[in-house]
């Protein structure tokens, strides 16, 4: 004797079946094209903190010393040239944060994490090396050594020093926010799904058992 299992009709209020996902329709992978962008705009972004080191030599104000033979001193110890020379690297790093993400941005608007991954890293590479480089292109840090090829009572410039570590995060920290902003206000969005006909989405009551049926109007005369 065979079992009969019975079958509840669809209401005509419940919502449609769910369609079967097309291969496309999954949220975009990464692809081995995305990684090697953003490998590319980590080098060049790193490559660019030569630029930082250049432009930090250039503008950055110099500390002096004096030697009167036996020691060196400070030259104006009330000198703020320290501070300013932090704030100008701090300032250099935040300019090239912004450019370099808004180059990003446009060489590739649909953005990714790989992109984003990129220039992060590059970020953070581009500062050390601007740090790093701008030192090796300042003056010696070798003070006695400098103090002698001056001769006595002649001041000389100090070496450059990054006494706000802090600064070397201006850079990534600058670079990925302005890019995520721009990514989120210009980025073209996926189009919204086209609703299924019959189905509004929003919930309707049943139509009461106990409600009489409408009486059409008699014709007018």
């Amino acid at each position: 004797m065979g079992v009969t299992e019975a079958v509840t009709p669809q209401s005509p209020l419940d919502p449609p079946p769910l369609q079967p996902e097309k291969p496309g329709a999954a949220a975009r992978a990464i692809t081995p094209e995305d990684i090697r962008d953003g490998a590319l705009v980590a080098l060049l972004v790193g490559a660019a903190g030569l630029l930082l080191g250049l432009l930090w030599v250039w503008l950055a104000p110099r500390v002096q010393y004096v030697s009167n033979g036996e020691a060196v001193f400070l030259r104006s110890p009330e000198s703020e040239a320290r501070i300013a020379s932090d704030g100008t690297f701090f300032l250099l790093a935040l300019g090239l944060g912004v450019l370099s993400a808004v180059a990003t941005f446009l060489w590739r608007r649909a953005g990714g994490v790989p992109l984003v991954i990129g220039l992060a890293v590059g970020s953070v590479f581009g500062a050390l090396v601007g740090w790093r480089f701008g030192l090796w292109l300042g003056p010696s840090s070798d003070l006695v050594a400098a103090a002698k090829k001056a001769g006595e009572g002649v001041s000389f410039d100090a070496p450059l020093e990054l006494l706000a570590h802090g600064a070397l995060l201006a850079w990534p920290m600058t670079a990925v926010l302005v890019h995520l902003g721009m990514t989120a206000l210009w980025t073209p969005r996926d189009p919204d799904p086209v609703p299924v006909a019959g189905w509004s989405g929003y919930y309707q009551a049943p139509p009461s058992a106990d409600a009489a049926p409408a009486t059409p109007e008699p014709p007018r005369a």
